[in-house]
């Protein structure tokens, strides 16, 4: 074979494999347009939960920090989803019931788990 048929023929076979290449990663990007724009979604969604949950949060806080049967009590306040977790210490048995109280009359709570733990002011 001459060299110019040579040359000619491994170039034509060149441009055809780098416009099958082009066309499986065109092919290849167009789903992965799609899954971010679901990814997209799903982090504004868990961006926004994260946000009821701190907001929910801060209103158990403000009940339990008005409550005057509360006084020497370190609580602290968890939310998932409406879930309230409280943890910490109190003086006395009375005040894990009256935090749970309080914090289940807050607006936009659907549960609350008492981790409260009694332990004497000064110990």
């Amino acid at each position: 074979m001459k060299p110019i048929k040579k040359l000619s023929l491994v170039a034509g076979a060149m441009l055809i494999a780098a416009a099958s290449l082009q066309a499986y990663a065109r092919d290849a990007s167009a789903p992965a347009t799609a899954t971010s724009g679901a990814t997209s979604t799903a982090r504004q969604q868990s961006k926004a939960a994260r946000a009821a949950n701190r907001a929910l949060s801060r209103k158990v806080r403000a009940a339990l920090a008005k409550d005057r049967d509360l006084s020497g009590a370190s609580i602290t306040v968890r939310v998932k989803d409406g879930a309230v977790t409280l943890q910490g210490i109190v003086p006395e048995q009375s005040q894990i019931d009256r935090a749970a109280q309080v914090a289940k009359g807050v607006a936009g709570v659907t549960s609350v788990k008492n981790a409260l733990t009694i332990r004497a002011l000064g110990s």
